[in-house]
C-alpha cells in the first residue's frame, strides 16, 4: 500500500481524502489483521494445553483468564508507550515477538509433559509460548487509537473497537469450521505465525510513521481534546466493574456448557463470540436497541434461567440449553458494554486509560470465576452469582433513570441473593460428600430410590459417573450404571481369560464400580487424574473394599503413567475416563493407541467407554482401530431401573479375531458405523465438529 507523508507544518491544514483514504485503510488493516491473529491463537493454544492437563474443561477457563490478564498487560504497555514514545523498544520487542512464534510453531509438544499445579502449568506454557506475541497483538487497538488521535488532532475513533472485535469474530468463525477440520496443529501454527510476521512488518511500518509524524503536530493541537472535562472517579470506577460482570457472564456461562456437555474448541467458541458480538454492537451501534428494552429482556433471561438453575438436577437438551444460555450471555454482555461505553472519556489522552481499566475489569471477573469461587466454595454457585453480580451493576447504572429502575432491579437483586441462597440448601440436601478443584465439582447424595435400599452417586457437574446400591449384600456389590454384566466392559471382563486370574487396567476410576468385578488372583490398577476421585471412591463407596481382587490406584493421566511404565499385559485395558461428557480427544489417537497396544497381553481387550448425548465416537474409534490393526464392535446395552443400570454404549478393540464369535459374546456385537470422510485422529489432528450430533 502506497502512504503519502504528512506535510510538516506549523499550523493545522485540510489533510487530502486521498490520504485520510490511505491512513484508515493502514490502521483499519493493522487493527483487524491483529484482532483477527489474537482470537485464532486462543483456540490453538488452548487445543494444544489440553493433553498437558488430562483433557479437563477448566483447562479453557484457566486459559481465559491468561487471555484476560495478558490483554491488561497489553493495554498497559500501549498506555506507557504512549507516554514514553519509546520506539525503538517497541522495534525491538516486534523483532522478538515475531521470532518467538516461529519457535513455537516448530516445537514440539508431547501429551501429558505438564507439571506442577494445573493453574501454573497453563500460566507457564501460555506465557513461554505466545506471551510476548499476545502482548503485541493486544496492544495494538488502543495504540493505534491514539495514534489515529494524534495525527489527525480528532476524536477517539472508537469505531476501530468495533473493528477489532468484528476480526475477533471472524477468526472464531473460522476455527471450527474451516480451520481445525483441515489444519494439523503444527500446520495451523505455522500459518499463525507467517500471519503474525506480517502483522509485525505493517506494525512496523506504523510506528516509523509514528516517529516521524507526531513530532510534525503541533503540541497544541495534539492537546485541544484534554480541554475537555476529564471522567470523574465514579466512571472509571464502572469502567472496571461492568466488564467485569461481562467477563463473569462469559465464564460462568462456558464453564457450565464445556463441563456439562464437552471440552471442545466449538463450546468455547460460541460464549465468546456471544461476548464478542455485544462489544461490536456496543461500540458501533449503541443506539441499535434502546436502553429500555435491553433491560427488560435481560431481566426476563435472568429470571428464567435463574428458575432453571434452581433445578440443580436437571439439566437441558443440548439445543435447548445452548440457545438459552447464549441469548442470555449476549443480552447481558451487551447491556454491561454498552453502559460501559456511554461512560467513555471525552479526552484523547484517557483512551488509552480506559481500555486499560476495561481489561483490567475482564481480567478480574474471569479470575473470579475460573480461579477464586472453586477456591472459596465446594459447590458450584458460579451462574447464580453471575447473575447476582449483573443485577448489582444494572442496580447501579440505573439509579439515577427514576424509582421504576430502582424498584426492579433492588427486587431483582433481592430474589438473586435468595437464589443463591435456595441453591445452597438444595446442593446440601441429600448431599454426603462435595469437593471442587481444577478438574471440576464433585458431588455425592444419599437418597432412597429404590424401597428399603440406600443409594449413593457420584456426579460432576450434570454428569453422574457412578452409582451404589446398599440393600443386600449381592446388589451392594453388583455393578451398576455403565458397567452391567450385559455392557461393553462387562462381556470383555466376563469373557476374555476363560476362568484364569485377570490383569485389568482402568483409565478413570469414578466410583470404583468395575471393581465390582474382581475376583481373587484378579488385579486391577485405576489411573485417575483428579486427586479428589480416589478418597470419595474408597471412603464413600464399597466397590474397591469389597472386591476380591488386587487394587491399585495411580495418580495421574492415564495415559502419561503408561508412557512412564514397563508393559503391564493387560488382558483388558478400560478407557472410562471423561471430562464432562466426553473422553479427553488425547486418549484417543493413533498415538494413544499405540501405547495402550504396547500394554496388552496377547489377545488383550481394548474398551472404550463413548455413552455420550452430544459426540458420536463410534466411527472415529473405528478407524483408529483399523489403523492399529484391530478389529472393533460396539456393544450397546439398555437400562435396567430395578438394578440401576443405564443405557450404555461401548466400542471393544482386540486383535484376537474369534473373541467375537465366541459365544456369550456374538449376539451382543455389531459392526461399527462408519462416517464418510472423516479423517483419522492424531496427537496433531483431531475434530469433534463433524462428529457432533445435536
Amino acid at each position: 500500500m502506497r502512504f503519502c507523508r504528512l506535510p510538516r507544518v506549523s499550523s493545522p491544514m485540510p489533510t487530502p481524502k486521498v490520504r485520510i483514504l490511505s491512513l484508515r485503510l493502514l490502521f483499519g488493516g493493522a487493527v483487524f489483521l491483529g484482532s483477527f491473529l489474537l482470537f485464532l491463537v486462543e483456540p490453538v493454544a488452548a487445543k494444544q494445553l489440553l493433553p498437558l492437563l488430562g483433557g479437563s474443561a477448566s483447562v479453557w477457563i484457566t486459559c481465559l483468564v491468561f487471555f484476560q490478564t495478558a490483554l491488561v498487560c497489553a493495554y498497559l504497555y500501549a498506555h506507557w508507550l504512549t507516554r514514553s514514545e519509546r520506539w525503538n523498544l517497541h522495534f525491538l520487542l516486534l523483532l522478538l515477538s515475531a521470532a518467538a512464534t516461529f519457535a513455537w510453531a516448530v516445537r514440539s509438544i508431547s501429551p501429558g509433559s505438564g507439571s506442577g499445579h494445573p493453574v501454573t502449568t497453563v500460566f507457564a506454557a501460555l506465557s513461554a509460548w505466545i506471551g510476548l506475541p499476545f502482548l503485541m497483538l493486544g496492544a495494538t487497538s488502543p495504540l493505534l487509537q491514539f495514534w489515529w488521535s494524534r495525527l489527525q488532532s480528532a476524536g477517539i475513533p472508537y469505531r476501530f473497537f468495533a473493528l477489532s472485535n468484528l476480526a475477533s469474530l471472524l477468526a472464531l468463525g473460522l476455527y471450527p469450521g474451516l480451520i481445525e477440520p483441515h489444519l494439523t496443529l503444527r500446520a495451523q501454527r505455522l500459518v499463525w505465525a507467517c500471519a503474525f510476521a506480517a502483522f509485525a512488518l505493517l506494525s512496523a511500518r506504523l510506528t516509523l510513521l509514528m516517529r516521524s509524524e507526531v513530532r510534525a503536530v503541533p503540541q497544541a493541537i495534539a492537546e485541544e481534546g484534554d480541554r475537555l472535562p476529564a471522567s470523574p472517579l465514579s466512571h472509571k470506577l464502572l469502567w472496571v466493574l461492568l466488564p467485569m460482570g461481562a467477563a463473569m457472564q462469559l465464564s460462568a456461562v462456558t464453564s457450565h456448557l464445556t463441563s456439562n456437555v464437552a471440552a471442545i474448541p466449538l463450546l468455547w467458541i460460541l460464549p465468546l463470540a456471544a461476548y464478542l458480538i455485544s462489544l461490536i454492537l456496543a461500540f458501533q451501534f449503541q443506539r441499535l436497541v434502546p436502553r429500555g428494552i435491553v433491560t427488560r429482556l435481560l431481566i426476563v433471561m435472568l429470571g428464567g434461567l435463574a428458575y432453571m438453575l434452581v433445578q440443580v438436577d436437571v439439566s437441558l437438551p443440548l439445543r435447548i440449553g445452548i440457545v438459552f444460555f447464549l441469548l442470555e450471555t449476549l443480552i447481558a454482555c451487551y447491556f454491561l458494554h454498552s453502559e460501559a461505553y456511554a461512560l467513555r472519556p471525552r479526552r484523547a489522552s484517557e483512551s488509552t486509560l480506559f481500555y486499560l481499566l476495561f481489561a483490567a475489569g475482564g481480567a478480574l471477573g474471569s479470575f473470579v470465576i475460573g480461579i477464586a469461587l472453586p477456591l472459596l466454595f465446594r459447590f458450584n454457585y458460579d451462574l447464580a452469582l453471575t447473575f447476582l453480580v449483573t443485577a448489582l451493576l444494572a442496580l447501579a447504572v440505573t439509579w439515577s433513570s427514576g424509582w421504576q429502575q430502582r424498584l426492579l432491579w433492588s427486587v431483582a437483586s433481592i430474589l438473586l441473593a435468595v437464589l443463591v441462597s435456595w441453591i445452597h440448601i438444595a446442593y446440601e440436601r441429600s448431599t454426603i460428600a462435595a469437593v471442587r478443584n481444577f478438574y471440576g465439582s464433585l458431588r455425592v447424595t444419599q437418597g432412597h430410590s429404590y424401597p428399603g435400599a440406600t443409594v449413593r452417586t457420584l456426579t460432576n457437574g450434570t454428569i453422574q459417573h457412578g452409582t451404589q446400591i446398599f440393600a443386600t449384600e449381592a446388589l451392594r456389590t453388583t455393578p451398576t450404571t455403565y458397567y452391567a454384566e450385559d455392557s461393553g466392559v462387562g462381556l470383555a471382563l466376563r469373557f476374555c481369560c476363560q476362568g484364569r486370574p485377570r490383569n485389568i487396567g482402568v483409565i478413570g476410576l469414578g466410583a470404583g464400580t468395575l471393581a465390582a468385578y474382581g475376583r481373587p488372583g484378579d488385579r486391577i490398577r485405576f489411573y485417575e487424574i483428579n486427586p479428589a476421585v480416589a478418597p470419595i471412591a474408597q471412603n464413600v463407596f464399597t466397590y474397591l473394599r469389597d472386591s476380591g481382587a488386587q487394587i491399585r490406584v495411580t495418580d495421574g493421566d492415564g495415559r502419561l503413567s503408561l508412557a512412564g511404565e514397563k508393559p503391564q499385559n493387560f488382558d483388558v485395558l478400560v478407557v472410562d475416563a471423561f471430562s464432562g461428557d466426553a473422553i479427553p480427544l488425547h486418549l484417543l489417537t493413533t498415538q494413544a493407541v499405540a501405547l495402550y497396544r504396547s500394554h496388552l497381553a496377547p489377545g488383550g481387550i481394548l474398551a472404550f467407554h463413548i455413552s455420550n448425548q452430544h459426540v458420536d465416537l463410534e466411527p472415529a474409534i473405528a478407524l483408529l482401530a483399523g489403523a492399529a490393526g484391530m478389529q472393533a464392535m460396539r456393544v450397546s446395552s439398555f437400562a435396567n431401573d430395578e438394578r440401576g443400570e443405564f443405557n450404555a454404549t461401548w466400542m471393544l478393540l482386540t486383535g484376537d479375531a474369534t473373541f467375537f464369535s465366541r459365544p456369550g459374546v456374538a449376539g451382543h456385537v455389531r459392526k461399527p458405523a462408519e462416517k464418510p470422510g472423516l479423517q483419522l485422529w492424531t496427537d496433531d489432528y483431531s475434530a469433534l465438529v463433524p462428529i457432533l450430533h445435536w
